[in-house]
């Protein structure tokens, strides 16, 4: 069974309690790695830089401390890989409504399509 390592473990800890417990079921399944939890002014910066985000500090959900928003991709590692984040992003989707947890994943986005990314949706 796969688990997280420690480097996943510490980023994981930065986001939502509710995020956290929906990675540790998508772990129990399948091989995962945490990119990125909770980012601060100088990471966000950087995200936007590099194009990674649209959302300047403080707008984006991975700004808020605890983040709303976790970045993960499938282990190990292959960001050409399309179809290995496809696969992931409907099985990540699929546990959290199994879990009654609304997510919204940046694979259907249309204007910056963020394969790795998952966000609470305030209920």
């Amino acid at each position: 069974m796969p688990k997280f390592g420690l480097i996943s473990q510490s980023r994981l800890t930065t986001c939502d309690e509710r995020l956290q417990a929906l990675m540790n079921e998508v772990i129990k399944v399948y091989d995962i790695t945490v990119i990125c939890g909770y980012r601060d002014q100088e990471a966000q910066n950087r995200a936007v830089a590099e194009g990674r985000s649209k959302l300047v500090w403080p707008r984006s959900l991975h700004n808020q401390n605890p983040s709303l928003a976790v970045d993960v991709a499938p282990w190990p590692l292959d960001w050409n890989d399309k179809e290995r984040f496809y696969y992931m992003g409907g099985l990540v989707l699929g546990i959290a409504h199994g879990m009654g947890l609304r997510v919204q994943w940046g694979g259907h986005w249309t204007t910056l399509v963020d394969l790795p990314h998952f966000q609470i949706m305030e209920m």
